[in-house]
């Protein structure tokens, strides 16, 4: 029994005894220190107006249109039934939309994959065996309480706004009817 404790306490010494404590220093113990970085100048800083955009605007967004109102950055539909419809939608996380979804589009019906790998604005996502204009979908994101289906170039395609547990309704920018659920 002595003999394990002698080994034991052996090898606790060995173990604290390769233990050192690491400082900023050479071999010798002289202290090394970084050596101070040179202060940089720094211009003045000038303010001016602005002048109106003249010429080519093409590289701009074209204006809302009278009816709309922008949710996140995104247009929302100006009719009245899209309009009750975001009235009385349901809060909507984007972790909650995750995974495989049944689409009804135009009296056809397909699958919608969801995932929260990052895609340009919003995250990735994509269609199966859907005809029209969500063969197109890349994207999708969550804008207030709204749901944005964006195709491959992160151009909206669709809007939908949660109306049951595992429901979400809207429309394509065609004016299709479009319906996901579980």
């Amino acid at each position: 029994m002595r003999t394990i404790h002698a080994v034991a306490g052996l090898a606790v010494v060995l173990a604290v005894a390769g233990c050192q404590r690491t400082s900023m220093t050479d071999f010798g113990g002289n202290s090394m220190q970084p050596a101070p970085l040179q202060a940089q100048p720094v211009p003045t800083v000038q303010s001016n107006q602005l002048s109106a955009p003249t010429g080519d605007t093409s590289q701009f967004p074209a204006a809302p249109v009278s009816g709309t109102a922008a949710v996140g950055g995104v247009q929302t539909p100006g009719t009245g039934t899209e309009v009750a419809a975001a009235t009385n939608a349901l809060d909507v996380t984007k972790e909650s939309m995750v995974g495989n979804w049944r689409v009804s589009n135009a009296g056809a019906s397909c699958d919608m994959f969801l995932t929260l790998t990052n895609l340009g604005s919003g995250s990735r996502g994509g269609t199966r065996g859907c005809a029209g204009e969500l063969t197109t979908m890349g994207s999708w994101e969550v804008a207030g309480k709204q749901v944005v289906l964006k195709d491959r170039n992160g151009n909206p395609l669709a809007r939908l706004f949660k109306t049951a547990d595992s429901r979400f309704d809207g429309s394509t920018n065609g004016g299709q009817p479009v319906s996901l659920s579980r």
